[in-house]
């Protein structure tokens, strides 16, 4: 009798949501990893799957293992590979240890792997892509945690010039007039472990298109253990999604034991078919496979 091949692990998670890919593993205690390749950063960095080290940056919810453990091999493999030097955002209480696991690594290796390490503290933010920010948001779990959102900023002419010719706009210009004024536009949200909280009640969730939530517990029971360990249950989505305007909300960081059609079901009793009709799952290969082939179908008719 021949013995069993290895249990098949590592499959990459895949949602189109137009204009975004949301691609990455995700299994609680395990590893997270989410990319989004159009805004050239994936959050957490689990295991650090092929698909990250693409992006140029990397913004940490946490320092728990499960979502920091491919770090340093990012960091590397995107030297190796010249890509550029991976720069990594983080937590202000995360920087200090994170460099000097780097400098660890220094004399494992005998040599020196660029890094850069970017500490936020709540409500600060960087800007990743031109006119496109990352703002950390403070949150509660276990250890030092952060929120993200990812913003688009748009200059718009004020409504009092919108009927003058582009002739008196220079003009007023020149004059040192503000003609403009910015608009901040949530394109991703990424809620990273945390428990419930006002947090996620913020302007930057509620009108994020896209929210990327954690919800670990799913069991009716188990809504003791998801405040212990300041995670989401399935039913705080109720009260989220009452407010949250997403067309689209991407659950991850199930765990094992959760079976992928109980927590289907879970989410249909509780939500019904107009809300649950715009939540998924990451890790749901075979649903999500039909979806993006649906796409696919009506891209092409």
């Amino acid at each position: 009798m021949l013995p069993k091949a290895p249990p098949r692990s590592g499959q990459v998670g895949f949602l189109y949501v137009p204009p975004y890919r949301i691609q990455g593993i995700s299994v609680a205690g395990e590893q997270t990893v989410v990319q989004i390749p159009e805004l050239d950063i994936a959050f957490d960095i689990g295991m650090c799957p092929r698909i990250a080290l693409s992006s140029p940056y990397v913004a940490l919810s946490h320092g728990h293992m499960d979502h920091v453990g491919g770090l340093p091999y990012y960091f590397s493999q995107r030297t190796f590979q010249k890509m550029g030097v991976g720069k990594c955002v983080c937590h202000a209480a995360l920087a200090g240890p994170l460099s000097r696991m780097m400098q660890s690594w220094v004399d494992l290796e005998q040599q020196r792997t660029p890094f850069e390490i970017i500490p936020l503290k709540g409500d600060e933010q960087i800007e990743i892509k031109n006119n496109i920010f990352l703002r950390g948001i403070e949150v509660s779990h276990t250890v030092p945690s952060l929120s993200y959102v990812v913003i688009e900023r748009r200059s718009k002419l004020k409504s009092e010039f919108f009927d003058l010719p582009q002739e008196r706009l220079r003009e007023l210009k020149r004059e040192g007039v503000q003609i403009t004024r910015t608009l901040e536009i949530p394109l991703i949200a990424y809620t990273g472990d945390t428990e419930m909280g006002p947090y996620l009640f913020r302007d930057e969730f509620v009108s994020a298109p896209i929210v990327i939530c954690e919800c670990t517990f799913f069991e009716a029971d188990h809504q003791k253990r998801a405040r212990i360990g300041k995670h989401i249950h399935v039913q705080d989505l109720v009260k989220l999604l009452e407010v949250w305007q997403a067309q689209a909300v991407v659950l991850i960081h199930l765990s094992r034991r959760t079976n992928m059609l109980a927590a289907r079901e879970a989410l249909a009793s509780l939500l019904g078919p107009e809300q649950v009709s715009r939540v998924h799952f990451l890790m749901d290969h075979r649903a999500n496979r039909e979806r993006y082939e649906q796409q696919q179908l009506e891209v092409n008719t």
